[in-house]
This record gives C-alpha cells, structure tokens and sequence, in this order.
C-alpha cells in the first residue's frame, strides 16, 4: 500500500489519476478507475451539457467512490459545464488549457476540489493564490496536447514553486514511474496511456492494438510548427501532417487535413488516417488488463522499487 496526502485529501486508495482524455475518459471509464483504487475523471473535451450530465450518472451508477471532472478551460461551452459541476454536485474538477479564476468562487462555495494541469513553473506558482488545492504537472512525454518540458524536469520545479501537492504526469506508466515521481517530490501520479491498454477502456480493438506494437520511438509531435503540439502514435496520418507542416501549410489547412481523426482512432480503429493519441511510455504496454490489475501492479512494483533501493545503492 503506498498512500500520500493526495489520497487523504481526495479520499482515494492509490495516488494514481486518471488523464480527461477526449472521446475517451467517459463515465463508464472514470467509474472503472475510481473502484479499482484511484481517481476517475470525464472528459468535458468533446462533450455538451447533456453527455456530460449523461457521464456523471453512469459514472455515480457504478461506484461511490470520488471522482472528478476535467474541463478544457477554452472550451465554447466552458462556463456551462463549470455550473453542471456545481448542480451535480461533483466534488473534484481538474481544469487544463487556461485560467480558472472566474470560477473558483462558485466551485469553493460548492465544496469543490480544484487541480489545473499545467506545463511550467511559473504558471503554477500563477494559479496558486487563486485557492487552487493541487496541481498536476504534466511533461511532454504525455499523449495528446503537450508542452516542451520533460517530466523529470518539470515535477521538482513545479514542487519548489508551490505549496500544494504536486501530481507527476508525462511518460507513467509502470511503478517505476510511480516511485520516481515520488522521488521527485510529486503526491502521485496522473496516468492515460497505460490506461488505454485497460479492458474497461472504450477505444477500438485496433487502436489498443496498434499500441501494444508500439515502441519507444513510436510517437511523435504534430503542430509543434503551428502552436499546437500534439503527441500521436507514428502512422500515414501524423507523418502526412508533419510532412504539410514542414513544408509550410497553413493552420487551417492542418485542421481540415485532421478534421475527425480522434474519432476515426477511438470509435472506427482506422489506425492510419485516425490520431491515435498516445505518450512516449506506450512501449511499456505489452497487454490489455483490468484497471484493477493495472493499479495493484503499479503500486506492488514501486513498493518494490522504493524498497529494493538500499539493495542497489551504498550510502
């Protein structure tokens, strides 16, 4: 069993989130991780105000664990989910790609917990006075929209800049992960592409599949040219684009060339024109297992880990 102050905070077993990954991280999934132990988040990414009423009911039918809400903060629809969160009374909201600042009030009235994602130091330390209760800091190992600093790097200045606990996120995805992340001065950990390889996620068959080939170098950044960074597995799609971008290819035409190819990975397993989204740790995926199991090991490995160190090292 390792436990932190993030579990006493939240209520949790295991110090271990769960990523808002769009299309993905329903409620069915964040239900899933909150019974094995940690905590499940929905994606507010691609959602309405009616799926995601939708996702926190399914969500609540099966668990009565804590679980949260993670809200895109330059979503169009961003100031409706911050009061859907408020009616229905989730207790947890994790915020990315923004200021939360205009809502703190009302989510502290409510008894909200609030943990942003952030990508720097400085925009911790920014956040903190707002009442924020945590903060992930997530390194550009990760899947999906990234930043430029590495985990290893980003974690113990984010720790030195704050005076809340610090979540790691970025290129986790085993207990040596967990149990470096500790070292690092961080709470937990925020995890999504081991979780992809989970039973209980909803992506395609083939996509779960074209993550247990991947290996170390299998991923790469798009949009880095254009300012919008984003971490896929390597495929006809993601090497297209990167070809357009390289050769000048204007923002729109970018986004018309990649227009629904989340959803071609997640619901179609087109594994060549989708996005598969993914973080540099999918070479560490070799089996899809249960949540549950998924956890038990990450915690049992870097109980082993922390605990075989004296065995290695001479002090």
């Amino acid at each position: 069993m390792i436990s932190t102050p993030i579990c006493d905070m939240l209520g949790i077993r295991y110090p271990i989130f769960q990523g808002g990954m769009a299309w993905i991280s329903d409620g069915k999934l964040a239900g899933a991780v909150s019974e094995a132990g940690g905590l499940g988040i929905i994606s507010a990414m691609n959602a309405n105000a009616e799926y995601l009423r939708e996702q926190i009911k399914i969500a609540r039918e099966l668990t009565d664990k804590p679980f949260g809400v993670n809200i895109m903060l330059m979503h169009p629809q961003a100031d409706e989910f911050a009061k859907i969160v408020v009616e229905e009374g989730v207790k947890i909201v994790t915020t990315g790609a923004g200021n939360p600042g205009k809502y703190m009030a009302a989510w502290k009235a409510a008894g909200i917990t609030v943990i942003p994602v952030v990508a720097a130091a400085i925009l911790a330390k920014h956040l903190e006075p707002l009442g924020i209760d945590a903060v992930i800091a997530e390194g550009t190992e990760s899947g999906g929209h990234v930043g430029e600093m590495t985990t290893m790097a980003l974690v113990p200045q984010v720790v030195d800049a704050v005076h809340v606990p610090v979540i790691a996120a970025g290129g986790i995805a085993d207990g040596r992960g967990l149990a470096a992340a500790l070292a690092l001065g961080a709470c937990g950990v925020q995890v999504g592409t081991c979780l992809l390889a989970s039973t209980e996620c909803p992506i395609h068959e083939n996509y779960k599949a074209a993550l247990l080939k991947a290996r170390d170098s299998d991923t790469i950044v798009t949009g880095r040219i254009s300012g919008t960074p984003v971490r896929v597995l390597k495929n006809r799609m993601s090497r297209e684009y990167v070809r357009q971008e390289k050769a000048g290819a204007d923002k729109m035409a970018l986004e018309r060339f990649t227009l629904g190819s989340l959803r071609k990975a997640v619901f179609d397993g087109d594994t060549e024109n989708g996005s598969l989204m993914a973080g540099q740790a999918a070479g560490l995926l070799h089996e899809v297992r249960p949540v549950e199991e998924i956890f038990a090991l990450m915690v049992n490995d870097a109980k082993n880990c922390i605990g075989g160190l004296h065995k290695e090292i001479t002090l």
